[in-house]
């Protein structure tokens, strides 16, 4: 019986052995397929985060790398153009459909397709006369010089139609009366156009002569209108022959080229008395003489070819000795004598043609030369760009014509204007400027991001300087010496600070803080003084009352400096308004002017840095408190134990341990304002200056982004731009990203010893 029962318990426990075993391994594997899942979706999310952020990448790159496409120009057609002389100059349209071509006895139209002439206008007056001098075309009217002393204003439109989905461009040549300029001299060389005042020419009647005519129309309000003529003859003092002559759109002012290398400036402001303001050396030497001129589209840069092929450009800035020209460019030379410089009417680049049938692409903000074509090697006369920068036409003295499409979209960019200092129109030296719009269509792209880099580091060094220091310091007073029941509810306080929208935040800073700033800014100043003045007697007292017996628990003390900071704060704020009132002369403005040269602006870096330090803090404070709060308590123990206070304890020894904590909250904290948007786009000027002062405001790289991509158009030069901003945003936050971890795993590996 004895026997019986016990195999029935070993049988029993067998069993029971069995099913716990069985239990256990299923448990086991359940585990197990849950850990390899688990496992295996945190790797899946990894992934895809890492594809996300290299798609971004990809993305922006795609965007960027556009902009540093080399231009291109491609061979269109190539006709021969039945002209009865050769072409003193050519213009095309819009579309690059029709050219028209100025020879000595008419305009000619003429089809690009094919060559097949369209139409020819031969302008009424002409008589026996011969037409043997252009002034620039593309303005609109130009002048016709003729062999006889007269000129004869005429204008080229064009109509443009579809029809059945074909459009159709019809040339029409608009002539106006000749107009007696020199009897019977023939007129050399000719500048010539309409403004709102009237028309104004210049027409060069010999070796040194300059003849000047303008023309007023009065509009009276009965009857018909008034036609006053100003005829005026100047004889330029110069030992040489006048090879060239433009003159800038508005009529103020021409510029003369001579055959010895100069250049004269003549002040039309009254046509009846011209003036000459000076002449200058525009050349390398004198044997190279002036022998193409023209003024970009705004008439500040003057351009220069000379005989010898060299290409420079001249910006315009009155009073500058002598002529008004400082010497911008040089550009890639020619190999032959220029022939022509032809601007472009969309921005500031042009072209140059030498002799020999050689075009050059170039860039006059810049200073580059971007693109060359070589030329068949014969004689060249004239060259037109077409109106939208898209193409251009070189004509042969035989009436071969060569049509180029050219496709330069972005010729304004190159890592030097990105990043180095550019010398703009009207400005007297190379300079950081970021403009990427102006209120005229001939207005300069300044597209330079160091402005935009210097505001994001200057924007971000305030909010640090004001953000870490009282995150730091108040995530070590919290997570060392504050009492924990205090903790439980300062530290969620703090936390819910980082939920603030920060678009709210820059709402309140720049419509209220700004403001409030800028008529207590000098005790904002004192406020680090006075509080730790006042904050010192109010410890001190604490002191002695825990000394005398006193029931205050350690750690609840913050119940007391918080009123004392809020009154030292307030004392502070009082003294300021009389210090301003004693010693600044009532208005600390004036006096920071005055003394310093500095100007205060009330959206300024000092509200940014408050605002900006307010949305960093609690992210900062988390982060530091929790890796103080997270060394381990026997560290403390034992540095209190050997005899060390909790000050020191906290200094040499909860401090460095929690070091690659606290670093990675600053990091954290940096990148946090460095990306910020809303704060720094509402609370400063947006002005993209460099200045480091506190009283001035700056404009970040992401407010850049979010001012100006609505209004950029999309695939344009500043469209591009923007995304090159974005770029340089992630390349930042990688970079400070990397190099945080970096240093925060050398900073564990140094003190893990410790732990």
């Amino acid at each position: 019986m004895t026997d019986v029962s016990e195999e029935i318990l070993l049988t029993g426990g067998r069993l029971l052995s069995a099913r716990l075993s069985a239990g256990f391994r299923r448990t086991r594997t359940r585990r197990s397929l849950i850990d390899g899942l688990a496992s295996r979706f945190v790797v899946a999310g990894g992934l895809l985060i890492i594809a996300s952020i290299l798609a971004i990448l990809i993305v922006i790159t795609a965007q960027v790398a556009p902009l540093f496409r080399p231009p291109t120009a491609r061979p269109v057609a190539a006709v021969d153009l039945p002209l009865p002389s050769s072409p003193l100059a050519v213009g095309v349209d819009e579309h690059r459909q029709i050219v028209y071509l100025v020879v000595e006895s008419a305009v000619r139209f003429a089809s690009l397709a094919d060559g097949r002439t369209v139409g020819e206008v031969r302008p009424d007056g002409l008589g026996d006369a011969r037409i043997i001098s252009v002034s620039t075309l593309g303005r609109g009217q130009f002048g016709l010089g003729l062999s006889d002393g007269r000129v004869i204003p005429v204008e080229v439109t064009f109509d443009v139609q579809f029809r059945e989905g074909t459009r159709t461009v019809e040339p029409e040549l608009s002539v106006q009366a000749a107009l007696d300029v020199a009897e019977g001299e023939p007129v050399r060389h000719l500048a010539y156009t309409a403004t709102s005042r009237g028309s104004l020419l210049a027409a060069v009647t010999g070796a040194r002569d300059l003849t000047i005519v303008g023309i007023r129309e009065t509009q009276a309000l009965v009857g018909p209108s008034t036609r006053d003529i100003v005829r005026t003859r100047l004889s330029l003092p110069i030992p040489s022959e006048i090879t060239q002559i433009v003159m800038d759109s508005r009529g103020d002012h021409a510029y003369v080229g001579w055959a010895d290398g100069r250049v004269t400036s003549v002040d039309l402001g009254d046509p009846s008395t011209p003036k000459v303001e000076g002449s200058l050396a525009v050349t390398s030497r004198p044997e190279a003489g002036v022998s193409a001129l023209s003024l970009l589209i705004g008439d500040r840069t003057l351009l220069v070819g000379d005989q010898e092929g060299g290409v420079t450009s001249w910006l315009i800035l009155p009073g500058a000795p002598p002529a008004g020209l400082m010497k911008a460019h040089d550009f890639e030379g020619h190999r032959h004598r220029v022939a022509a410089v032809v601007p472009s009417r969309r921005d500031k680049g042009f072209l140059s043609l030498d002799a020999g049938g050689a075009v050059h692409v170039h860039y006059a903000t810049t200073g580059r030369t971007l693109l060359m074509v070589s030329g068949r090697g014969d004689v060249a006369r004239s060259i037109s760009f077409a109106p939208k920068a898209d193409g251009f036409v070189v004509t042969g003295p035989d009436g071969r014509l060569s049509h180029w499409a050219l496709d330069n979209p972005h010729p304004q960019i190159t890592l030097r204007s990105l990043f180095g200092r550019v010398l703009y129109e009207g400005y007297s030296e190379p300079t950081y400027v970021w403009q990427s719009t102006g209120a005229t269509d001939d207005y300069e792209e300044k597209f330079s991001l160091v402005p935009l880099i210097y505001g994001t580091l200057k924007g971000t060094f305030y909010a640090m300087l004001i953000a870490v220091p009282l995150a730091l310091m108040s995530a070590l007073y919290t997570s060392q010496f504050m009492h924990p029941a205090l903790k439980g509810i300062v530290k969620p306080v703090v936390e819910i600070m980082a939920a603030l929208p920060s678009v709210i935040l820059g709402f309140l800073a720049g419509l209220w803080l700004a403001p409030m700033i800028e008529k207590v800014v000098v005790g904002v100043f004192l406020i680090p003084l006075v509080v730790p003045l006042g904050v010192i007697p109010v410890l001190l007292l604490w002191q002695r009352l825990r000394g005398g017996g006193r029931t205050l628990r350690p750690g609840t003390e913050v119940a007391v400096l918080i009123p004392a900071v809020v009154v030292c704060v307030w004392a502070a704020l009082r003294l300021g308004g009389a210090v301003e009132a004693g010693l600044l002369g009532g208005d600390f403005r004036t006096w920071l002017h005055q003394v310093f040269g500095v100007t205060y602006d009330q959206r300024n870096s000092l509200v940014v840095g408050i605002a900006m330090g307010f949305a960093i803090i609690p992210i900062i404070f988390t982060i530091a408190e929790d890796a103080l709060s997270n060394v381990p308590p026997y560290l403390a123990a034992g540095s209190l134990a050997l005899g060390a206070t909790r000050w020191q304890t906290a200094a040499r020894v909860v401090l460095p341990t929690a070091s690659p904590g606290i670093f990675s909250a600053v990091m954290i904290g940096f990148g946090r304002a460095v990306g910020e948007t809303m704060i720094v786009l509402m609370a400063t000027g947006n002005t993209p200056v460099m200045d480091w002062s506190i009283f001035n405001g700056f404009r970040a790289l992401s407010a850049n982004i979010a001012v100006e991509l609505p209004e950029a158009p999309q695939g344009g030069s500043l469209y591009r731009v923007l995304f090159l901003t974005a770029l340089l945003l992630f390349i930042l936050t990688f970079l400070i990203n990397t190099a945080a971890e970096t240093v925060r795993l050398r900073l564990r590996r140094r003190y893990q010893a410790m732990i």
